[in-house]
């Protein structure tokens, strides 16, 4: 397991235990997140949080959308960026209101991104980007044509800073707290698929994939 010091910008400063850089860890939280939270500053001053979806492939980390969409035009610039992705694992219930709290795995990257322009790269990277969201989707369904390419601004971040921020287990009350008589302890929460439901405009003939039956996305451990 390879384990990169923070930086002065990553290192986690509040419950410091609760922190991990090895790339084993960060690198299982970004390949279970469907979705980030990406923060910057637009040209004219004004902090914007919004989500999107994401891939992780190797070092490096990938956001696409249209070319006409205004954050990730803004990225391309070369602004700071910080993009963040949480899975939320359940809740924390303790015997006093001030010690609730909740299980997750967090991870933050910092730095700035560029727009990826060899057609080749951009259509490797989009493909993992399906099989990320699904796996084994990508070799059954149509992959972008040159129109759809140049429509779509695909940007990476490299990993290089970057780290994440752990809770698991059982509630901590104050010592005088555990002899309340108060249920204490944890509800788990995973993200749990329901059945497929089939386009309406779908042929009778084309069978439900095999894998939207056995779709997970279990925590590591």
């Amino acid at each position: 397991m390879e384990q990169s010091a923070p930086s002065a910008r990553t290192k986690v400063q509040r419950l410091p235990h609760r922190g991990a850089y090895d790339q084993e860890t960060l690198w299982a939280i970004l390949d279970e997140g469907l979705v980030c939270h990406v923060g910057f500053v637009t040209d004219d001053g004004q902090p914007l949080v919004l989500p999107t979806t994401h891939v992780r492939v190797g070092e490096q980390l990938y956001l696409h959308g249209a070319a006409a969409n205004r954050m990730l035009n803004t990225l391309s610039t070369g602004v700071a960026v910080c993009v963040t992705v949480t899975l939320l694992d359940g809740l924390v219930l303790a015997r006093a209101a001030f010690k609730h709290s909740m299980n997750y795995r967090s991870v933050v990257v910092l730095g700035r991104a560029k727009a990826v322009t060899d057609a080749a790269e951009k259509r490797r990277i989009l493909s993992a980007l399906v099989e990320h969201v699904m796996p084994g989707r990508s070799s059954q369904v149509r992959g972008a044509n040159d129109k759809e390419l140049a429509a779509t601004l695909l940007l990476v971040l490299p990993l290089n800073e970057a780290s994440a921020k752990i809770r698991r287990g059982p509630p901590v009350d104050d010592p005088l707290d555990y002899g309340l008589d108060v249920w204490a302890g944890e509800l788990p929460l995973r993200l749990r698929p329901l059945p497929p439901v089939r386009d309406p405009k779908l042929s009778a003939s084309v069978d439900t994939p095999e894998q939207l039956a056995r779709y997970r996305r279990e925590p590591s451990p």
